[in-house]
């Protein structure tokens, strides 16, 4: 393995994605190459705070939830008879059983309708989270991208902003640590710099101080990115000053 070669593996070693033997030679590599020791620091932090901005904790008292539901419901034997009814016959049961079919036949429609609506959240849910997969699955390749470099920033508020360019991958990500909320009706848009020109490159979630962002599109002739407050939903051009401009690592 050339130098060179070692030169591009900062990102899979910060993902920890490579091999036992190309583990130990680039370890090996970093002692003396404060370039590489550098960058596999910064993508190590931001590899962390993607890895923060899309965890979920489960709800709170959820396995007491579970736990009292398991001893509380009681599971019937099979074979179990059930309690003994007499028998009905005549006029007056006839016309029990017709309410009660039509009561079934009731129930039956409505328990439909209900599983036609659960069945389609589950697919938008599972929907979602394919999309939400392949979000993570691109950004894992920006980051781990052989040619993959970075720059960070401070951003007002003190919040911390780290942008990782791969131009082999054309697609850049953006981290951001300890971001202040919008004010309301307003949300954080992202714009690809071309020479002063802002291109859209995507929205930040406004209710997340920590979160990774794929920007939208291409890198393309792209010099840097900035960041503005929008009304919800989004701009077709920046409406207010740039709250940060950065340019993007060479």
């Amino acid at each position: 393995m050339t130098t060179t070669d070692l030169h591009r593996l900062t990102g899979a070693y910060a993902l920890h994605a490579l091999s036992d033997a190309e583990n130990t030679a680039f370890e090996r590599h970093l002692t003396g190459c404060e370039a590489c020791a550098q960058e596999t620091a910064e993508l190590s932090e931001t590899a962390a705070r993607m890895g923060l901005a899309v965890a979920a904790a489960p709800p709170a008292g959820l396995r007491e939830q579970v736990l009292h539901r398991i001893t509380a419901v009681r599971q019937e034997s099979p074979g179990e008879p059930g309690p003994s009814r007499a028998v009905r016959s005549g006029p007056r049961a006839r016309t029990l059983s017709r309410w009660a079919l039509a009561a079934c036949l009731a129930a039956a429609t409505a328990l439909g309708g209900t599983a036609l609506w659960q069945h389609q959240r589950a697919e938008d849910a599972r929907a979602q989270a394919r999309r939400a997969t392949q979000v993570t699955d691109e950004i894992a390749a920006v980051l781990a991208a052989p040619d993959a470099r970075t720059r960070a920033a401070g951003l007002t508020g003190g919040a911390t902003g780290t942008v990782v360019v791969s131009r082999d991958r054309d697609r850049a990500v953006f981290v951001v640590s300890g971001m202040t909320r919008p004010p309301g009706g307003k949300v954080y848009q992202l714009w690809f710099d071309e020479g002063g020109a802002m291109r859209p490159a995507g929205l930040m979630d406004p209710a997340r101080s920590d979160q990774a962002v794929l920007l939208r599109g291409a890198v393309d002739g792209a010099s840097g990115m900035g960041i503005t407050v929008e009304p919800d939903g989004g701009s077709k051009e920046p409406t207010s000053a740039p709250l940060a401009v950065m340019t993007f690592p060479g």
